[in-house]
């Protein structure tokens, strides 16, 4: 497997990145209410320790898509029915339910040049050691955020397209968020593209709240980790002991939330900023959205997108 790293080819690109996070982090601990940006939760062990809550028996979504892909795989290869195939997948994970539509393709005859693209170094290394290139698959990975590794495949890609983002990733971007992302992804696709986008229905709370708070506490592992990260790249000095992880679902908007709450009134002194933060008892950090959807809202989007 052939990879390409569009974070950090070389030591200016990997310091922009870390000034890119070390940006956010300020930006985020100083407003109103605290937050920090999801997309920083996949270092290395926040890969392994998502690949814990997708698996989980908790966590219904991996279990569902995995049900959804297996039933329609075949449907898939008709829909397309092409000689050979460029599937983007945005946030590819370890691609354990890539393999599913990738073989129903293959079963039809239909060659596949595979481009997953992932933030993640730990995903693309998980990629790697699981998939083999053959003679009716090529992998291309692309270690990237999602539109500037979309735009990189672009200028590469010569076949029709397949763009996939599973796992209701798009959750995770707000109701604006999510509208002009579609559009900027209608925008650089070609015509005949095809987007296969999992949307996660709006469902029973008490089976969404389990899902975001497992019996185990890998989400609350998660999610402390992005403290521990802070500290390791930025020079923080969050003690972890110190915050609890919190679930919710927010029926006005219409989204799971997750968030870090202090336990207690508390300084935190990051070296990258040369600022110390100061933690109210109880205040919270918001972590993360993942918005649920009807089918109509889908509908909608798409139809705002110019998706037909």
């Amino acid at each position: 497997m052939k990879i390409h790293n569009l974070l950090n080819e070389n030591e200016q690109q990997l310091s922009q990145f870390q000034q890119q996070f070390a940006d956010d982090v300020l930006d985020g601990l100083l407003a109103r209410p605290k937050q920090i940006s999801a997309k920083y939760f996949y270092d290395e062990r926040g890969s392994i320790l998502f690949q814990h809550i997708s698996a989980h028996e908790d966590y219904y979504l991996t279990r569902v898509e995995h049900e959804i892909l297996t039933n329609i795989k075949d449907e898939i290869a008709t829909t397309i029915a092409v000689n050979e195939i460029d599937i983007i997948e945005l946030g590819a994970g370890d691609g354990h339910k890539t393999r599913i539509i990738i073989d129903g393709l293959n079963k039809a005859g239909i060659q596949v040049n595979w481009y997953p693209i992932d933030i993640s170094k730990k995903a693309m290394q998980q990629i790697d050691d699981q998939f083999q290139s053959n003679e009716h698959l090529t992998i291309h990975g692309v270690i990237a955020e999602y539109l500037s590794g979309l735009k990189h495949v672009r200028d590469i890609s010569t076949n029709q397209q397949l763009v996939l983002f599973l796992g209701s990733n798009i959750g995770n971007l707000n109701r604006f968020q999510s509208r002009r992302f579609l559009k900027q992804l209608q925008e650089i696709m070609k015509p005949g593209d095809y987007a296969m986008i999992g949307f996660d229905l709006k469902k029973d709370i008490g089976m969404l709240t389990a899902a975001y708070n497992d019996s185990d506490g890998f989400t609350k592992e998660f999610n402390l980790n992005l403290l521990t990260r802070i500290n390791r790249e930025l020079g923080g000095n969050f003690n972890t002991d110190h915050f609890s992880h919190f679930g919710t679902y927010n029926p006005i908007i219409g989204a799971m939330e997750s968030f870090l709450i202090s336990e207690l009134e508390q300084k935190v002194y990051i070296d990258a900023l040369e600022q110390e933060f100061i933690f109210e008892e109880f205040e919270p950090i918001h972590l993360e959205y993942s918005f649920k959807y009807t089918l109509s809202e889908i509908g909608r989007m798409a139809e705002d997108a110019d998706f037909s």
